[in-house]
Formats: structure tokens, sequence, C-alpha cells
């Protein structure tokens, strides 16, 4: 280990910044942020700077840099486009044993300033050492996403209560279960919606009663390609202590569940054994009950054609605690990889979404309506019914040269587009994989028209998987 990673508190010591442009002006900030007390030496200043030091927010030593501005700096930054008095303000820091960085000089430093996530007061540090600083900055964006906004909050709500804690709980490995069951629990829920005071009570709950509730938290999982997982689906399916997953949820979205999670399948697909919805509900009841984070991964999203209301409705029944994170549906998915915008401003001035899979109580589709030009109808779970749809549709009106689009395994990398017209639309659906989505409509013609886009979004996308393997 080339570097010790400290954290430095520099509340009311003394920094000095030797520089006034950009790159000066993005380190007074992060200093400012760190309250220290800041000078800054230049001859000018770029506009940030200048704005700033009207706020009274540093001391400005207009003029050139001499050695005695540093003295008695707790730490010094030299950030200016000449090499030589870079070079200079190193070995003067150097020769009082003061911490100096020369932004991009490593050979020049005694200290890096590292890639930061701050979510105050938990901040994380990634550093490459300076031999990659875009790299440390790349491994940063990725973990923004993982990271909650929220950690910061339960941080300060945890430190709060810390002492309280530690006066009930006497054994520490007791109290370090304790804050592992709040941190990835219902509190860390309530604190991430917002909810503090209903936060703090559940800590007292969890510390002075016996608290075995769990929760259930309905995720969208998109229609295939892991990249359309939601930040927030992700944080929720690495907390998870049980996930339910449908047949539609790809392998690469469920590879990225916590590794110790309970896996459970109860999906329902046409002519394959299906799972009971009853049976469902009362795996989620149970589960959560045993005071288990209960994960219901649908595919798509969960609140369209998913039975999401369903669940949430034995759930609230139950008093179980839940939430609702959207995932991007099929629909919007599958057609935009396909190159088949569902509106357009020439072709189309609506979208409807429809399941071709519903209840059997002689509820009818209002054909007439559906059968209206210049509108997409969007179809899930159709492929059985797909003769059916195509003949009603003309019999209502719709024309049999319809524009019609059967996209298979939408967003995954065996996507597949069987393209024609509404006359056809069951041979079509035949040929194609599942799950498959029935797209009708004018704008399906432009599909051979932009449908090169949608085939580089998917080589695109397995391309960068393959780059950040390597």
């Amino acid at each position: 280990m080339e570097y010790l990673p400290l954290f430095v508190d520099l509340r009311s010591r003394k920094a000095v910044l030797v520089g006034g442009g950009d790159v000066a002006a993005r380190k007074a900030e992060l200093l400012l942020k760190a309250n220290a007390t800041l000078v800054v030496i230049s001859p000018t200043l770029n506009p940030l700077l200048q704005r700033l030091y009207e706020q009274n927010a540093f001391e400005w030593i207009k003029g050139e840099y001499h050695s005695a501005h540093i003295e008695k700096a707790y730490l010094v930054i030299a950030a200016t486009d000449n090499p030589s008095l870079n070079e200079k303000v190193f070995h003067d820091a150097e020769s009082q044993h003061t911490f100096v960085n020369v932004v991009d000089e490593k050979p020049l430093c005694s200290f890096i300033v590292p890639s930061i996530i701050d979510r105050d007061p938990v901040v994380v540090a990634i550093s490459s050492g300076g031999t990659a600083p875009v790299l440390a900055r790349l491994l940063r964006e990725k973990l923004e996403g993982m990271l909650p906004h929220s950690l910061g909050q339960m941080a300060e709500i945890a430190g709060r209560w810390r002492e309280k804690v530690k006066e009930s709980i006497t054994s520490m490995r007791e109290r370090k279960r304790f804050w592992e069951k709040s941190f990835n629990g219902h509190f860390a829920s309530l604190v991430e919606k917002g909810q503090l005071s209903q936060a703090e009570q559940q800590l007292e709950k969890q510390l002075y009663e016996q608290d075995t509730s769990g929760e259930l938290t309905l995720v969208g999982a998109g229609p295939g390609d892991a990249g359309l997982l939601t930040l927030k689906g992700l944080q929720v399916l690495q907390n998870a202590d049980v996930v339910l997953y449908d047949n539609l949820v790809s392998e690469e979205v469920l590879d990225l569940a916590r590794r110790d999670a309970d896996k459970i399948c109860v999906g329902k697909r046409a002519h394959r054994h299906s799972v009971p919805q009853e049976e469902t509900n009362s795996l989620i009841v149970k589960l959560a009950k045993q005071g288990k984070k209960v994960v219901r991964l649908k595919g798509g999203d969960p609140f369209i054609f998913g039975r999401g209301g369903e669940e949430l409705e034995v759930a609230a029944a139950a008093g179980i605690p839940f939430q609702v994170v959207p995932g991007i549906t099929a629909a919007i998915g599958a057609t935009a990889y396909a190159g088949i915008p569902l509106t357009h401003r020439e072709h189309s001035q609506s979208v409807t979404f429809i399941t071709g899979h519903c209840k059997n109580d002689g509820n009818e589709l209002d054909w007439p309506a559906l059968a209206r030009g210049h509108q997409t109808l969007a179809i899930y779970m159709g492929t059985v019914k797909a003769d059916s749809i195509s003949k009603q549709l003309i019999y209502f009106g719709r024309s049999p040269e319809t524009p019609v689009a059967v996209i298979g395994c939408g967003t995954r990398s065996n996507q597949q587009v069987l393209s024609g017209q509404l006359y056809e639309l069951e041979a079509l659906a035949q040929k194609a994989p599942s799950p498959a989505l029935l797209v009708i409509g004018e704008v399906v013609a432009l599909h051979q028209q932009l449908a090169w886009f949608g085939h580089q979004v998917v080589e695109n996308r397995w391309r960068s998987a393959v780059l950040e393997l390597a």
C-alpha cells in the first residue's frame, strides 16, 4: 500500500491554495466544504473564486507567491499552470513538514486527494494512488449509484441513538446485531422514504420491544436487460433476505441480488408449471412475518399487468410494511430497443397497454375503440390469442395492412423483431421466442428505418460489459 488512507479534520485549520483558475476553484470548494480556514494566493481569481471571495469564504492574498505565505499552514495545494512555481511550493512545504499536493504531479505530492462519495457524515474515498485518476472517478460513479442518498441521515440518527443502545444492550455482539438489523431493515426503508420520525420510532420499537416485523418491496426488474434496472431497485435487491421472482426476470437481473439471499421462483407462464397467485400471497405474508426483508421481483413494472396491486392488498391486510420500486415496462423497453416509437406526431397520438390474458368473467375489450387508426396497441401475453386479436381488430375496422411487430425476448441479447401486417399477426406470433410483446399500429413502419439504432444499443451494451470485465 503506497498511501495510507486518512480522514483529516480541517475545521479551523489553515489551508493554503496557490492558484486562481478553474482547477484551483474546484479544490477551494472541497476545502471550504471541509470547513478549512482557506487562504488563496493568486494575482487573479476566476469567476467562481471571485464570487466566493465576495461572500467572505476565504482570505485572498492578491499577488505572487512567497515562501512565507505557507508558514503555519496545515496543508498546501498548488494548482497553477506554472511548473516551476508548483515545484517551488512543493519544496517549501516539504522543508517545513507540511502536507502538500501539486495537482496532477504525483512526484510532487505528500498527499493525494481521492475521488469522494459524500453522504455526510458517511464519506467514501477512492484512490488509485495517483496512477489512474480517471479509473478512480469511474469507480466512484459506479458506487454512487449503489449507495442510497439517505445514508447520511441514517448515520446521523444512529449517532443520536448510539448511547441509548449502549446502555440498553451491554453485549457488543448483540449491539452489532441490533445495528445490522436496523441498517438492513425497516428503519433504513423509513429513512430512505424521508419518514424520519417514524424511523426513530422504529429504532425505539426494536430496542425496547420484541420486534419481529419484516417488510415487502415490489421491485420492477425491467424487460430483461440488467442495465435497465433502476438504481433504487438495485439497492433494494442487494439488501433482500428473500427474493420471490417471476419467470420473466432475466438471469442477469437475478444475479444482482445479494449472494446469500434465498431466491424462490413464483412465476406464471403459459403452458408451463405455474405457482398460483394465492400461494405467492401466502408466502409473502409468511416470510415477512418471520422478520425477513422480502423483495417481490417482477418482470417489467409491478403495476402494469404484474398483479402488484393484488399483492400489496394482501400485505396491507396483514399489517406488513411495504414500498414499490417502479420498473421499465416491456412495452417501453422492447419497442425502444426495436426502434419503434410508441407515439409519433404523424402516425400515433395515443398508446394503449392491453393484456391478452384476462380473467374469465365475461368482460370483453372495447374492440371498436381499439380498432381506430393512428393509435398504438401494445399487447402483453397476447401470442396465444394473436389470431383472435387480429380478427377482432379487422372486423371492427382496422385495416388488415396495419403494420405489426412481435418482439421476442425484448431488450435481451437474443431479442428478435418479426414485423409484418395485421392479417399476419398469428403467424408472426407463432415464430417469436417467448416472452413476446405484440405491437400494432402505424408506428411499426418506422422499425426498418430506426432498427439499426436498436441493434446498436444492444451491441454497445454487450461491448461495454466486455470492457468492464476486461
